[in-house]
């Protein structure tokens, strides 16, 4: 388990690039600046499904996935939990191929995704927030989420926790259906 949690470290290093290139959406002037606080790489449907099994994500709840990649969990949010989601994504391309997916399943209504940055948006209303972001990247997004989130809302982190915070209970799931194991972190405040 210690090999493979060593060797995602080391992929997901390898894959990290900053500044981030961005591409600008379709009809978008103005694509986001900021910085990249992650590689992409896809979370495994069932670890996406724990994430929001283990932050209570309830039926009209506002969630947001920061660093929302191909949309999967915004799209898992909104479909099976009935929430209402919103994922930030920063990759144009990414952006533009999550929205697309959300149109072509008919959730516009319940789910979304921002074009732009993670460090500069408004978090207030948020009851659940899911994080897979690098440990330096998840200590920048802390004070402002420590500045933004009302008494109560929950986050899950995966595989690396939120330094400076203490969890209120871990989650280990020993194999995901592709030989990885993984550790959820929730966070209450």
């Amino acid at each position: 388990m210690i090999r493979k949690s060593l060797a995602l470290i080391c992929l997901l290093l390898a894959g990290f690039s900053a500044p981030a290139q961005q591409v600008p959406a379709q009809g978008d002037t103005n694509p986001p600046t900021g910085e990249k606080l992650a590689p992409y790489y896809p979370t495994p449907e069932l670890i996406v499904d724990k994430m929001l099994e283990f932050g209570q994500l309830k039926a009209g709840e506002k969630m947001y996935d920061l660093g929302s990649g191909d949309g999967r969990i915004v799209i898992m949010a909104a479909q099976k939990y009935h929430a209402d989601a919103t994922g930030i994504e920063l990759d144009g391309d990414l952006f533009i191929s999550s929205e697309a997916k959300i149109r072509k399943l008919g959730l516009q209504k319940s789910a979304r995704i921002v074009h732009g940055d993670i460090l500069k948006q408004n978090y207030s209303s948020a009851n659940l927030i899911t994080v897979y972001l690098l440990p330096e990247s998840n200590i920048k997004a802390r004070p402002m989420l420590e500045a933004q989130l009302k008494k109560g809302t929950r986050i899950v982190a995966h595989d690396f926790g939120i330094g400076g915070w203490t969890p209120v209970k871990t989650m280990t799931i020993p194999d995901d259906g592709e030989g990885r194991s993984h550790t959820l972190y929730l966070y209450i405040r």
